[in-house]
């Protein structure tokens, strides 16, 4: 784990090296973060991505959530991905449940132009398919806020792993 002080100490290029995947796939969140150096904490950190990512615009926005794996995907995910949804058991689905996450990914695609994501750490499979259903009445501007809510707790769960408290 790093330190605050090892952190505020990094060039730009060595900060987005280390926290570039905080946001999935999409490095610019670490630039953008970076200007809020020096953190006085790590909550000041996750803080900071959080307002870089609330002060984009809708456009990098929906780039930066679209950057996101379908839940239960077989594509090839990233490191953090593969960990997180592994440990709410997504990897060791049956062919049913399987099925049904396909069903819900695409149907979500379908309603709201992007995937569905949910902070899987601490979840469970059932936990994540209820999540599904609650969210699938939400209007785009609904599902667009909450999705923005899991990406920022998705921020602080990859920075509490990495950073020091």
């Amino acid at each position: 784990m790093k330190t605050i002080d090892a952190i505020n100490a990094m060039s730009v290029e060595d900060f987005v090296a280390a926290f570039g995947d905080v946001a999935e796939h999409s490095p610019w969140m670490a630039h953008k973060a970076a200007e809020a150096r020096p953190f006085a904490s790590r909550e000041a950190m996750v803080a900071a991505f959080e307002a870089a990512l609330r002060r984009s615009d809708e456009a990098s926005q929906l780039a930066l959530i679209r950057a996101h794996p379908d839940l239960a995907t077989r594509a090839k995910l990233t490191q953090d991905s593969s960990r997180e949804q592994a440990g709410a058991g997504l990897d060791s689905l049956t062919p049913e449940e399987f099925s049904r996450f396909t069903d819900c990914n695409k149907a979500h695609w379908e309603k709201y132009g992007f995937p569905f994501i949910f902070a899987v750490k601490g979840a469970t499979k059932h936990d994540i398919l209820a999540a599904f259903t609650a969210r699938n009445g939400n209007t785009p501007a609904e599902e667009r806020a909450v999705t923005l809510d899991q990406v920022c707790r998705i921020f602080r769960f990859r920075i509490e792993d990495r950073v020091a408290p």
